[in-house]
């Protein structure tokens, strides 16, 4: 660690702000270019990394430093980017869900149409699926259908978590490309019915 860094964490733990001006000055920019890497949004990474020199200077008195300030850094902005991603990616594995909860309550003889609607979507996500890479729709359908978990799909097919995480990822990117519009109406067929009492 330099003594220039040593001299800035000194003073940020005596909770100097000169020193959260020097650390934000000397550091922001090139994490912005960090998360900016991994988020691919200049807007999310500039509040990621806001909020990473804000958090810094709230916990300054109990933060470990290992190697260089900028190093420590980098990686807390690289571990917030890889969080952000994840928990994105479970909101839009949820989100599916959700619209395939959506059209099975709603397929019932009470509507007819619903029904309809219900099996013509069935058949487009079949199709999506169908255009999917082998292993691809492998992963996904043990994953949708085989309700089995990231780490039991990786075990089965003697992969790596991370690969059946890419897999499923590009697989829901597909769903969501190719079933956009007809989800849209889904939603404002759904929106215009009265569920009876």
């Amino acid at each position: 660690m330099s003594v220039t860094d040593e001299a800035l964490i000194a003073q940020l733990r005596q909770g100097e702000e000169k020193a959260w001006r020097q650390l934000y000055a000397q550091h922001y920019e090139v994490l912005c270019r960090v998360a900016y890497a991994f988020l691919n949004d200049r807007h999310l990474s500039e509040a990621l990394v806001n909020q990473l020199i804000a958090d810094s200077w709230e916990k300054r008195e109990t933060l470990l430093f290992g190697g260089t300030l900028r190093s420590y850094l980098v990686r807390a902005v690289r571990n917030r980017c890889i969080n952000y991603l994840q928990l994105e990616q479970v909101r839009k594995e949820r989100r599916l869900s959700e619209y395939e909860s959506l059209v099975s309550e709603a397929v019932s003889d009470v509507y007819p149409t619903a029904e309809l609607l219900g099996r013509e979507l069935e058949a487009l996500i079949g199709q999506s699926i169908g255009k999917l890479a082998p292993e691809c729709r492998r992963v996904f359908e043990l994953s949708r259908f085989g309700e089995l978990s990231h780490a039991e799909i990786s075990g089965h097919l003697n992969i790596s978590v991370n690969t059946v995480k890419y897999h499923i990822k590009n697989a829901l990117s597909r769903l969501r490309e190719d079933l956009s519009d007809y989800i849209s109406l889904l939603i404002l067929f759904f929106l215009s019915i009265r569920l009876p009492l």
